[in-house]
Parts: structure tokens; C-alpha cells; sequence
């Protein structure tokens, strides 16, 4: 019974891995277009460079949110 119980946990371990894995992102482009908002609201005349920096950013935080996803999968048992 025991050796059924661990197996059901270890399935569903790498989704929950992914659960906390997708934290670290979702604050990271909290933090990016947050401070994109004040930097337009204090230099408008930056608008293109500041937007092109967010861009960027959430380009980064979306790929680690993507490579967190696919981890579990290519680990799982």
C-alpha cells in the first residue's frame, strides 16, 4: 500500500513543481511592467526605448515560465 501511495504523490510532483516554478515569473513581469509605467509617466519622451526594454523583459520571465513547464516533462519518471 505504501509503494502505491508514493507513486500517486511522485506523479503529480513536477506539476506542482511547475505550481511554484511559475511564482518567479508571474512577479517578475509584475515588477517589469510596473516599473515601465512609472518610468513612461516620468519621461514620456523615452516611450520607445522604455517599451522596447519591456519587451524584452517579459520576453525573458515568459521563457523561463515556458522552460519551467516543459522541465517536468522531460525529468518525469
Amino acid at each position: 500500500m505504501s509503494q502505491t501511495l508514493a507513486a500517486a504523490v511522485s506523479g503529480s510532483l513536477g506539476s506542482i513543481g511547475y505550481g511554484l516554478a511559475a511564482i518567479g515569473p508571474g512577479v517578475g513581469v509584475g515588477i517589469i511592467f510596473g516599473n515601465g509605467t512609472q518610468a513612461l509617466a516620468r519621461q514620456p519622451e523615452a516611450a520607445g526605448l522604455i517599451r522596447a526594454n519591456q519587451i524584452l523583459g517579459f520576453a525573458f520571465c515568459e521563457a523561463l515560465a515556458l522552460i519551467g513547464l516543459v522541465m517536468p516533462f522531460v525529468y518525469g519518471p
